[in-house]
């Protein structure tokens, strides 16, 4: 075989076997280090999670501190997010109602996946190139990825509790998860109200949509259309069946066959058919509409009776 070209400008080569990887800078070796050793030296003060480059660190960080710099500027959206990463597959999913697949081209294989790094995974494994191999002694468990290694190491490892003071240590995520919620859980009531939240994203807009009157819309990305909803439910319910008469959800009722673009549609549509549920909806809807006769005070009462005596007195008796 030929000699590979290599490229003058990337001077850093892994040295770990089989691996051609090179770089143009040296923290991008030290970062690519960590794919093979499962270890990242970033550590995060306020929660357990590590990273390999402190710029991954500083972009975490900022899930604490709830700030979300990228905002989103479709028009009517108030969604924020950390990174351009997580700001772009949001207006692709949500707003463009794009979906990426990614086929694994592997001799009768076609497996699908959301992410393309899951993809490149999966691929080791259909070619055994399983490079990472966990270093506890006696172990030398092997896997596809850094993120399936670091998850295995775990397993030696525990889930100790990053809390100040707090000697507990989960022997799964699961375990560790229930301590944190059950024992370190943030409180955070709003200043306007009583409502309580458990975290500041949840907060921030429970005070926009509530005691700023925010009003949030969805707007149609459809060309021409000017249609607008409160909530994406609706607004992707609206796309589906008007502008793309996708109506795939059929009432399997005998004489209706009605068509729903989402199937929550058709759970709804369904009480229609059950005469039970239908006259405990409507009842509550009159409940709803209703409204409370107020209570006479004692002193309107008392008035009243007070009025009707001095009418009696006032009123001449016919002679018997």
């Amino acid at each position: 075989m030929g000699e590979r070209f290599k490229d003058p400008s990337k001077n850093f080569v892994c040295s770990f076997f089989n691996c051609k990887a090179s770089f143009s800078k040296s923290w991008k070796l030290e970062a690519h280090y960590c794919k093979h050793t499962g270890l990242r030296p970033f550590a995060c003060d306020s929660c357990d999670k590590s990273f390999c480059t402190r710029y991954q660190l500083t972009r975490h960080n900022l899930s604490h501190s709830g700030k979300k710099p990228y905002q989103c500027l479709v028009d009517g959206c108030l969604e924020g997010f950390t990174s351009t990463t997580g700001l772009k597959n949001h207006v692709e999913r949500v707003h463009q109602h794009k979906e990426k697949h990614y086929v694994c081209d592997y001799e009768g294989c076609l497996k699908e996946f959301r992410k393309n790094k899951l993809l490149k995974s999966h691929k080791c494994e259909h070619m055994n190139q399983l490079l990472f191999e966990c270093l506890y002694e006696g172990c030398g468990k092997k896997y596809a990825t850094s993120t399936k290694l670091q998850k295995h190491v775990k397993v030696h490892d525990g889930y100790p509790c990053a809390e100040e003071g707090c000697t507990f240590q989960g022997r799964t995520w699961t375990e560790y998860q229930a301590h944190r919620r059950a024992e370190h859980r943030e409180v955070l009531q709003c200043d306007s109200c009583a409502k309580v939240f458990h975290q500041a994203w949840f907060l921030k807009k429970h005070k926009l949509f509530v005691h700023l009157g925010v009003r949030r819309v969805f707007k149609c990305t459809k060309e021409g259309c000017s249609k607008t909803y409160t909530t994406h439910f609706n607004l992707q319910n609206h796309i589906l069946s008007f502008h793309e008469g996708n109506r795939s959800f059929i009432c399997p009722h005998d004489g209706c066959g009605k068509g729903f673009a989402m199937e929550e549609s058709l759970k709804r549509h369904a009480v229609v058919h059950d005469p039970q549920k239908k006259k405990m909806q409507n009842k509550a809807k009159r409940g709803l509409k209703k409204k409370p006769k107020s209570p006479v005070s004692n002193a309107s009462k008392l008035s009243a009776e007070l009025q009707n005596l001095s009418l009696n007195k006032s009123t001449p008796q016919k002679n018997q």
